[in-house]
């Protein structure tokens, strides 16, 4: 495949819609062998301007198609690949942009560490920034990388709500950081799922609706199905602690017996005595 044909690859790649992402799996093998063909899919001191660019271009579309996809494995992937390319010199690019996707793609990364609870890789990874950067003024003025350092700091403090509220509306920097967010807002409702199911027997369906960022009672009671509770009665119970409930009560009418039997056990000895 000559460098035009690549050219052509990539602009059917742009074109994928979401009812067709299908065929993306295809267009980037064929993209990413031409590329090999070039020797350009890995950066080395031999690779021209434009086979840089074209290189970066095609590996960063797999990132965003794996979003799209949700595919969070496959996006990881991707990051790893274009790293060679992001940590190159100015001098590298010749004309073209240095930088590409890379604010985006990097925060996209950082926010499915945090969706992932790996809070020791996102700050290895702000620690390599900021080092890149040379500082921390360059990351605050960055939205993309802003976006998940603010939720993380959120994460930190217990502010849950302030999470919710960063993952609506205007506050997600681009469409691809909506799929992330719904993982991780998924992330933190299972762990206050959790933590109700050990601090709580039941719970009112109308707190639990505010307790978990649900849209309505009608999705809190398919979220307790999902987990096995039971709603009933305007009420969520959790069995656990039905269970453990329970299992108290046959501790104490077994602690009971044992009590009984023994203190008749002492009064047959003592009768025996007399």
């Amino acid at each position: 495949m000559s460098e035009s044909d690549l050219k052509k690859t990539i602009q059917q790649l742009h074109s994928l819609s979401e009812s067709n992402l299908s065929n993306a799996s295809s267009l980037l093998s064929r993209a990413k062998i031409s590329l090999l063909k070039l020797h350009a899919l890995v950066p080395d001191t031999n690779t021209s301007h434009q086979h840089l660019a074209l290189a970066r271009e095609v590996l960063e579309i797999g990132a965003f198609v794996s979003i799209r996809q949700r595919d969070p494995e496959s996006f990881t992937r991707y990051f790893q690949q274009l790293q060679p390319f992001y940590s190159l010199p100015h001098e590298r690019w010749g004309s073209h942009d240095k930088h590409g996707n890379q604010s985006k793609i990097t925060g996209l990364y950082l926010l499915l560490l945090l969706s992932q609870g790996d809070y020791a890789a996102f700050h290895t990874v702000i620690e390599g920034l900021e080092m890149a950067f040379g500082g921390r003024k360059r990351l605050d003025e960055d939205a993309f990388i802003q976006y998940p350092m603010r939720l993380e700091q959120a994460l930190m403090e217990g502010s849950y709500d302030r999470v919710w509220g960063e993952t609506k509306g205007e506050r997600v920097p681009s469409p691809e950081f909506a799929v992330f967010s719904e993982v991780l807002v998924n992330t933190i409702r299972s762990e206050i799922a959790s933590c109700s199911e050990r601090a709580y027997p039941s719970l009112p369906i109308s707190n639990a609706k505010n307790l978990l960022f649900l849209d309505s009672e009608g999705a809190v009671i398919q979220f307790a199905q999902s987990r096995g509770w039971v709603a009933k009665e305007g009420r969520i119970y959790f069995p656990a602690q039905q269970e453990e409930l329970a299992q108290g009560e046959k501790d104490i009418l077994s602690t009971s017996d044992k009590v009984i039997e023994n203190t008749l056990e002492y009064a047959r000895k003592l009768e025996t005595i007399v």
